[in-house]
């Protein structure tokens, strides 16, 4: 699947402890996620700029990881991947 058609997910929070929190939590459960600024596309709805990227196929797991530890976050938004791997890189 290329980047085009592939689906990102953001998990975005009302402040930054509950996406500490979120993201420690779906550590041990070993879902992938990484802190990644809130797209911009909805940023003007949070209360903080921060999100967890989650992969399309694991959030169904990261679902399920919030529902059995009754996380707290503001909204899960599906869009299409955003990452140019083609980008310059430095580091």
């Amino acid at each position: 699947m290329d980047n085009e058609t592939k689906i990102n997910y953001y998990i975005t929070f009302e402040d930054y402890t509950q996406g500490l929190q979120l993201q420690k939590l779906l550590r041990g459960d070993n879902i992938f996620s990484r802190i990644a600024p809130a797209p911009r596309s909805i940023q003007k709805e949070l209360g903080c700029g921060m999100s967890l990227l989650i992969r399309e196929e694991d959030i169904d797991a990261a679902r399920d990881c919030i529902e059995k530890n009754h996380a707290e976050y503001h909204s899960i938004v599906p869009l299409p991947c955003q990452i140019n791997p083609k980008r310059n890189k430095f580091c």
